[in-house]
């Protein structure tokens, strides 16, 4: 995984972001909810480090998909761009897909639900 910085921003432009360092984990999720919040079969997201992420430009917007649970996106182009949950608050997971450089990123599991799971388990995903 790559250690330097990722740069991630939605498709209008109007909203930029930076992530610092490597990602605690690289995630393919296909729960409903995530299914539902980005329009894929799939999402895949990164973990980092609350305090390794900082928004460069624009604002986001927020929609609360579930209890303890928040989404940010772009409130001008509804670019996906962020998952908060309240029983990891010290994370944030950004959408590969709006990085600069998604391919810097390789997943490293498949996760099917979120229910009274903790942190995201590795199933060894080959590269």
């Amino acid at each position: 995984m790559s250690d330097g910085e990722h740069l991630v921003s939605c498709l209008c432009g109007a909203i930029g972001l930076s992530a610092a360092g490597a990602p605690l984990w690289v995630g393919l999720c296909h729960c409903r909810s995530c299914r539902r919040a980005t329009g894929g079969v799939l999402m895949a997201a990164a973990g980092f480090p609350r305090q390794a992420v900082s928004i460069e430009r624009g604002q986001m917007s927020y929609y609360a998909s579930s209890p303890g649970v928040r989404r940010g996106f772009c409130g001008t182009c509804g670019t996906s761009l962020s998952y908060e949950n309240a029983r990891w608050p010290g994370d944030i997971h950004l959408m590969i897909g709006a990085f600069e450089r998604p391919d810097a990123l390789q997943p490293q599991f498949h996760r099917s639900r979120h229910a009274d799971e903790g942190r995201p388990p590795s199933d060894n995903l080959a590269s």
